[in-house]
């Protein structure tokens, strides 16, 4: 499965998309593309340094959101993208996007969904006193992280944490789940029934054993 991901940023989770291929951790996904609408950012060096083929498009060039979102979607296909990965685009996606990839979007987010949507979402978690956080990677809908939960991970807040030390914890979590789901997409053993999404071969419990069946 052809797999395109946009970005905005430094692009820490891309390059653990880009790690994992060679060593077979994204099983039939590939990456062929990587679109940014920040110029120079992160992730655009991280992709051409991997050799993978890359665009940018400025938010700020089109009048409409819609515009926007049609020419994401003409890039995308024009590299046979079967499957979108949001690899920290911070952009709201429309229906002109979604309706072309019809469950075939997915993101990232750092905090256990529904919990603290939207940005600084570790110092949301943080700042609130919770004794655990996380990531979640799930279904991107027309909202902000209100799509349905594909798959967490869990760490734990310890005393004396710090932000970044929770921060920190999470991203390699991330690290390890992106790719997981990427690949159970691709294999076709991921379904959605409303709100409940299904992972055929992963077990129902905690959260780290579901990662690793991932």
């Amino acid at each position: 499965m052809k797999v395109g991901v946009l970005a905005s940023g430094s692009g820490t989770n891309l390059q653990a998309l880009i790690d994992a291929g060679p060593r077979g951790e994204l099983g039939p996904a590939r990456i062929v593309v990587v679109g940014a609408n920040v110029a120079d950012c992160g992730a655009l060096e991280r992709a051409g340094k991997a050799g993978i083929p890359t665009f940018q498009r400025s938010h700020r060039d089109f009048a409409q959101r819609e515009d926007f979102d049609h020419a994401l979607v003409d890039e995308l296909r024009r590299h046979g993208v079967g499957l979108v990965a949001l690899a920290g685009f911070m952009r709201i996606l429309t229906p002109a996007f979604l309706d072309a990839f019809p469950r075939r979007v997915v993101n990232i987010h750092p905090a256990l969904l529904p919990s603290f949507p939207g940005v600084h979402a570790q110092k949301q978690a943080f700042d609130s006193g919770v004794r655990f956080s996380g990531c979640t990677v799930h279904f991107v809908d027309a909202g902000t992280d209100t799509g349905p939960v594909i798959a967490q991970a869990v760490v734990p807040v310890l005393d004396g944490d710090d932000e970044e030390a929770v921060r920190l914890r999470i991203l390699a979590e991330e690290h390890r789940l992106y790719p997981a789901v990427l690949r159970a997409i691709a294999e076709g053993r991921v379904s959605v029934d409303g709100r409940r999404v299904h992972v055929r071969g992963t077990p129902v419990g905690l959260a780290d054993a579901r990662l690793r069946s991932l």
